[in-house]
């Protein structure tokens, strides 16, 4: 398989900058039993079974893009330099790996300045990222953030427009709980209150885990042969409750859907024998065609950028010819993509 397979044009005009609203007013493309449909997320309650369980990733993005700026001394006197940060993950010891613009105007030992609250030191910068010391910890650190940080908005949503106060709410999912992601499982994004009830007394039964979803799910694939490609890791937990909940579900014969791909990813990191068991720590699994699948019976999600990892995925749950089906239909008939676009359901 080469990454020119997982090509297809995209016009700009299909690229979401904002969410619909409601949030289950978003569309909704069935793809099953070799058909599609043209739905909206709100008509789940009719088209999910009694019994079905669907998985939701509960993390809590934070507002990890940072502007601050570094004061030094020089010949001519003090200068300071606008610096924009980027956390990615945390670092052993309390400190976080971070993405900073412009780098090279960083050394170590150097102080950034972001609020009069928050300050962090640069500990260590190499392979292009720094290591940062911030000056709070914990709550304290947690509410600096909050006040300073804004929403990292994907590069392709943060090329058409600013992040704003509008992103700290459509930006997080409404059973976010566990911070620590630097991106949305967006397929969660579409559910709101009145559609979880309406799920719920259907018979529509819903389990949580937890993916921290990082800034490497935005990575380009550089190799042509996308089977050599590295992915990155990312931190999850699927606790003895929900474990025990999906087995249930299999077993008595209800359908395991995943919402979103890093529900789905997760979910199969945990099931290596075949049933879902507990898991706390990280995974990599790259999932592309030839992959067989363990306990997802289906996957809601939505449409995802060209050459990507997130393409290969849906691929491998659908096939390749069927997902270029979904795609084409999708341009065609102006479904909204990426994160703050629509939504597909894929039952295989």
């Amino acid at each position: 398989m080469k990454l020119s397979d997982f090509d297809f044009d995209l016009p700009e005009r299909l690229i979401a900058t904002r969410p619909a609203r409601p949030r289950s007013a978003a569309r909704l493309l069935l793809a099953e039993a070799g058909g599609i449909a043209d739905r909206v997320v709100q008509d789940l309650p009719a088209i999910l079974r009694p019994g079905d369980r669907l998985v939701l990733n509960n993390t809590k993005v934070i507002p990890a893009r940072l502007s601050g700026s570094r004061t030094r001394q020089s010949a001519q006197g003090e200068v300071s330099a606008r610096i924009e940060v980027t956390l990615l993950e945390p670092a052993p010891g309390g400190e976080w790996l971070a993405l900073a613009k412009p780098l090279r105007k960083l050394r170590i030992g150097e102080t950034i300045r972001f609020s009069t609250a928050l300050t962090a030191e640069v500990r260590a910068i190499a392979e292009g990222q720094l290591r940062l010391a911030f000056s709070l910890a914990g709550a304290d650190f947690d509410a600096a953030l909050a006040e300073a940080g804004a929403m990292p908005l994907p590069p392709y949503i943060a090329a058409l427009r600013a992040p704003d106060e509008a992103d700290k709410t459509d930006y997080q999912t409404v059973f976010a709980r566990h911070a620590g992601a630097v991106a949305a499982p967006t397929a969660s994004l579409h559910f709101d209150a009145p559609l979880l009830a309406a799920l719920a007394a259907r018979g529509v039964q819903f389990s949580e885990v937890t993916l921290h979803v990082g800034a490497g799910t935005f990575l380009p694939v550089k190799v042509d042969d996308v089977a050599t490609h590295r992915m990155h890791a990312e931190w999850g937990e699927v606790s003895d409750k929900a474990a025990a909940e999906i087995n249930a579900t299999r077993d008595a014969g209800g359908r395991v859907i995943a919402v979103g791909t890093t529900a789905l990813r997760l979910l199969e990191s945990a099931a290596a024998s075949g049933r879902v068991a507990p898991f706390c720590g990280t995974t990599d699994i790259f999932i592309y065609p030839g992959y067989r699948f363990r306990v997802t019976d289906a996957l809601m999600t939505n449409f995802h950028l060209p050459r990507s990892t997130l393409l290969m995925l849906v691929s491998a749950l659908m096939g390749q010819q069927r997902i270029r089906e979904i795609y084409a239909h999708a341009v065609a008939h102006d479904y909204r993509f990426f994160s703050y676009g629509d939504a597909s359901l894929l039952i295989p």
